[in-house]
């Protein structure tokens, strides 16, 4: 795990030297600041403003400086999901610890009219994929008949871990919502960079609910899928982030 966390970490400086603007011109790419286990590890200030997220994706997740809600984009509208529930425009000069967004080119379309649960959509996108060694873009539009979500309240420093922080997180039921669930499948060999397999958040079309999803119940949707074979990783320059230790896990 040590080697593949490294190979990745010099592939990401290989491509901060090529430069800024051959990245901004490369759409099919997922664009990631900071990484997982730093998240974990309670690095919950980041340097990145939302006005430069923007530059990189149209979708996406993440989060807020202080762990403060849940980051959803979609459709180049990137919203905040506070602990009260609340969902909030985000000012471009809010910064995010960890997000990651990518321009959304639909590869592969399909159609559900039925009931499914989050664990049941999972399975059945898995069989549409060509490999499980690349990321992909998900997105998936309708009508759910069940909508479970959460956010976790800012956090204050001394910050704790994510393990910690998410003991006090509150969770949102919904019905008969129309809406967008949006996120990423990453391949297994990211762990610590990223989470492996499946990661939603959900903006309701009247933008009222949304935040991490923890489940759902599909009655109409449609679901896209973006194949996406190049990862980018900004990490972080603050003290935080350099004196954390990410070999240590728990």
């Amino acid at each position: 795990m040590r080697k593949v966390y490294g190979l990745l970490l010099i592939l990401c400086l290989c491509v901060v030297l090529t430069g800024c603007t051959e990245l901004k011109e490369e759409r099919e790419i997922l664009y990631q600041v900071s990484t997982i286990g730093a998240l974990s590890k309670g690095v919950y200030d980041g340097e990145t403003t939302f006005r430069d997220l923007k530059e990189h994706g149209n979708i996406g997740i993440g989060t807020f400086n202080g762990l403060d809600g849940e980051m959803v984009a979609s459709e180049g509208k990137f919203y905040q999901v506070k602990a009260n529930g609340k969902v909030y425009s985000v000012d471009d000069s809010d910064k995010t610890p960890f997000a990651i967004v990518t321009f959304f080119e639909t590869d592969k379309v399909k159609s559900i009219n039925k009931k499914m649960d989050l664990e049941q959509i999972e399975k059945y996108i898995d069989r549409l994929l060509p490999t499980e060694n690349i990321f992909y873009a998900i997105r998936i539009k309708g009508e759910f008949d069940y909508i479970k979500t959460r956010s976790v309240p800012k956090q204050k420093k001394p910050y704790p871990n994510l393990d910690e922080a998410i003991k006090k997180q509150k969770t949102f039921e919904f019905r008969d919502q129309e809406g967008t669930i949006v996120g990423f499948r990453c391949p297994d060999y990211i762990e610590g960079i990223n989470v492996p397999g499946y990661h939603f958040h959900f903006i309701s079309d009247d933008e009222k609910a949304g935040g991490h999803l923890l489940d759902c119940e599909t009655k109409k949707v449609r679901i896209e899928i973006d194949n996406t074979a190049e990862f980018f990783m900004l990490l972080p320059g603050d003290r935080s982030f350099y004196k954390v230790d990410l070999e240590k896990t728990g």
